[in-house]
């Protein structure tokens, strides 16, 4: 009896094997191009192509530091080494030559022109979700960038995460081609903010949990940046980055302006909200807020350790010295010179702040290293910021300060230590 189901069992697994390779072998095929009539740029179609591009923040992976926009040359940091974008630009090395057909097939199903497959640092599992007017509408708008002419560069993965098998297996475990669909149950608008938020605008791509395999995990559970510079605080969880408590017009001004009198962004949302958010309609920025107030309340794990007295003591001494001036003796923030008292501080209070307390301290880490500013909005065109630490605070100075303010005035986050900033410095 026992050997005969050991015989079963291991023809289960055989077969399973099996399957799991033939699927793999299928990943590796080229879908067959989606052929549709002759694509006609109009100006309402490139006009519509240029918002997508605007709220996925596009031009931001697209464009190495220093180069020109749109060419590519970015190296996307990730655990397995470093992804390197393409050039977006109409020119021979970039979408030069390409039909809508193969953009769609590289938007949807995460394959290359020649049938290649892409790396999901390209957010194919979010833009999979756009119909194909929408990747039209995108395409159409592309090409009336100024051609650029710069080579693909190779990716510098790690083997065996350069090898396509790999990257084949993963797609079978983590990846679904297919458009978004409307569910019933909600109304008009949230159906709308859903297709934002899931989709072109791909916030799970970041505000997401890791998952097995690093796969896309938990959807806007927060998570560790791709380069781990940055933690991407919950979307879930009020005590981080959930707003389900908000008003609609606080989340709308948050994302138009970059700051509302509760709550402001910097480092990589920053950057979202100057270069995408902002542009959006009020319209749509009330559908994505209608959405984010919807999603449900799911707290994260903690778990606090408080750093020792003689840290919290050298952490005050370093925080007089150099925070109090513009946070406030009790961190209760400060309004600039010139600023309106009834309008957003300049310089936000730290105590009960949430991007503070969070249960990761790394963002906290990396205002004081490398300081941060907010975006530049037509309502803030010139915001404040903090200058960075990093050549005047050693780790230990740092892990202190930042103990503190996560400790003093009723915070009641974790201690931070002195290896934690030695590896995000």
């Amino acid at each position: 009896m026992t050997r005969r189901l050991l015989s079963i069992a291991l023809g289960l697994i055989l077969l399973a094997g099996l399957a799991f390779a033939w699927a793999v072998w299928r990943e590796l095929r080229p879908v067959p191009l989606v052929q549709a009539p002759e694509l006609t740029p109009t100006p309402a179609l490139i006009a519509r192509g240029e918002l997508l591009a605007r709220a996925g923040n596009c031009m931001a992976c697209h464009t190495a530091k220093g180069g020109e926009p749109w060419a590519g040359g970015h190296a996307v940091q990730t655990r397995f080494g470093a992804i390197v974008s393409s050039n977006l630009t109409p020119h021979a090395s970039g979408l030069g030559g390409w039909s809508a057909a193969e953009f769609h097939r590289a938007l949807h199903h995460g394959q290359s022109r020649d049938g290649r497959l892409l790396y999901p640092a390209f957010p194919y599992l979010h833009t999979t979700r756009l119909a194909r007017a929408d990747t039209d509408a995108l395409f159409a708008y592309l090409g009336t960038l100024a051609p650029v002419e710069r080579a693909r560069e190779p990716h510098r993965l790690r083997f065996p995460y350069d090898q396509p098998l790999a990257l084949a297996a993963w797609r079978v475990l983590h990846f679904a081609p297919g458009e978004q669909r409307d569910e019933p149950t909600r109304s008009a608008e949230l159906n709308r903010g859903a297709w934002w938020v899931q989709g072109v605008a791909h916030c799970a791509a970041c505000h997401r949990a890791p998952g097995v395999l690093e796969g896309p995990g938990e959807a806007l559970a927060g998570g560790p940046m791709p380069d781990g510079a940055w933690w991407a605080p919950s979307l879930l969880d009020p005590g981080e980055a959930g707003v389900q408590a908000w008003s609609t017009e606080d989340i709308v001004r948050l994302l138009r302006d970059g700051r509302t009198d509760r709550a402001a962004v910097s480092g990589p949302m920053a950057e979202v909200v100057r270069h995408g958010t902002q542009h959006l309609p009020e319209a749509e920025l009330r559908a994505i807020a209608a959405y984010l107030k919807d999603l449900p309340v799911v707290p994260q794990p903690r778990d606090d350790v408080p750093a020792e007295p003689r840290v919290l003591l050298q952490g005050a001494r370093v925080y007089e010295q150099h925070c109090a001036q513009c946070h406030g003796k009790q961190g209760e923030g400060a309004w600039a010179e010139g600023a309106p008292l009834d309008g957003p501080w300049a310089f936000p209070p730290l105590a009960g702040n949430r991007a503070v307390t969070q249960a990761s301290p790394v963002n906290l880490v990396r205002w004081v290293l490398d300081g941060g500013y907010g975006p530049t909005t037509t309502a803030h065109p010139r915001p404040w910021g903090m200058p960075p630490f990093r050549s005047q605070l050693s780790d230990d100075e740092i892990a202190a300060v930042a103990s503190h303010v996560r400790q003093a005035w009723g915070n009641g986050a974790g201690g931070v230590s002195a290896l934690q900033v030695q590896r995000l410095r």
